[in-house]
């Protein structure tokens, strides 16, 4: 006997990917611009929502860990391609036929993606530019920052799927949003919608669809013309900062200021002042 219809996921805008599409791109895609300095990374299955699966995630786990030695990239973008979906979070369709053993595998892998996301020492920004449901919002989160398209939803879904989110999502929301809204997202499984987010302080700024990957570029290259040293260094002093007593986060930012005092970056940076130029920064060398 067939399950009546139902509209519990109706709100969420997405179903599984069709399972006969031939696959014939990469599912992450790799570019650098700005001559080398910004990494531009997108997730590539718009045909599936960009829906992870367990082969797409070790290949951005790649991708990320290539990014990090390659010393001229000084800026990470990371995108959706096409323009419904940033990603909808794990492909569900190749978890509806996995054992017990491959999920746990895959959950061990998808963790490996999302640390080495969040421990990257560059820094690296999410340029959502459509739904963004669980371990995409996810995704998102474990960046530094978060930019939207004004048609962007955010969404942990997993309560209605049976499962507690596990992708960061219950550690980073809260600190994202008011703990009640986080706690009301990852309880029902309710989408806010990108102005929304924006007005709870998740989202830094909005962009028109067709706008939003130029905004992201020219925030890349503002950032790539300064010193690499001293963004890496403040981004790690917030980092580690984060939580600490308020003196020992002061410690650890001073460390960073003392570091980037003695560097020849701050010779050149307060030189170009002066000069009325602009400053030519090494790239980083730690």
């Amino acid at each position: 006997m067939s399950s009546p219809p139902t509209d519990r996921w109706a709100a969420l805008d997405f179903g599984p990917p069709a399972p006969d599409v031939e696959e014939t791109e990469a599912p992450v895609l790799l570019d650098y611009l700005s001559d080398g300095r910004v990494a531009r990374i997108t997730l590539n299955r718009p045909h599936a929502d960009n829906a992870i699966t367990t082969e797409m995630g070790a290949l951005l786990t790649e991708v990320v860990e290539e990014v990090a030695v390659r010393t001229a990239v000084r800026v990470v973008v990371l995108t959706g391609a096409g323009d419904r979906a940033f990603s909808v979070g794990s492909d569900l369709r190749q978890r509806k036929a996995m054992t017990k053993e491959d999920w746990l595998r895959q959950r061990q892998a998808f963790d490996r993606t999302l640390y080495t996301v969040r421990q990257l020492r560059k820094p690296i920004f999410a340029a959502v530019n459509g739904i963004a449901y669980g371990g995409g919002c996810e995704l998102a989160q474990s960046t530094d920052f978060i930019i939207a398209s004004t048609s962007a939803t955010f969404g942990q879904p997993e309560a209605m799927l049976g499962l507690a989110a596990g992708g960061g999502s219950p550690a980073l929301l809260p600190r994202l949003l008011p703990r009640g809204k986080a706690l009301q997202m990852l309880m029902t499984g309710d989408p806010v919608d990108a102005r929304e987010a924006y007005r709870l302080g998740m989202v830094n700024e909005l962009h028109d669809p067709g706008e939003l990957m130029p905004a992201a570029l020219r925030i890349a290259d503002k950032i790539a013309a300064n010193s690499p040293t001293a963004v890496q260094s403040v981004k790690r002093a917030v980092q580690l900062g984060e939580g600490q007593p308020v003196e020992q986060a002061i410690a650890i930012m001073m460390d960073a200021h003392w570091r980037s005092a003695v560097h020849p970056d701050r010779v050149e940076g307060i030189g170009a002042f002066n000069d009325g130029r602009e400053p030519t920064f090494d790239d980083s060398d730690f």
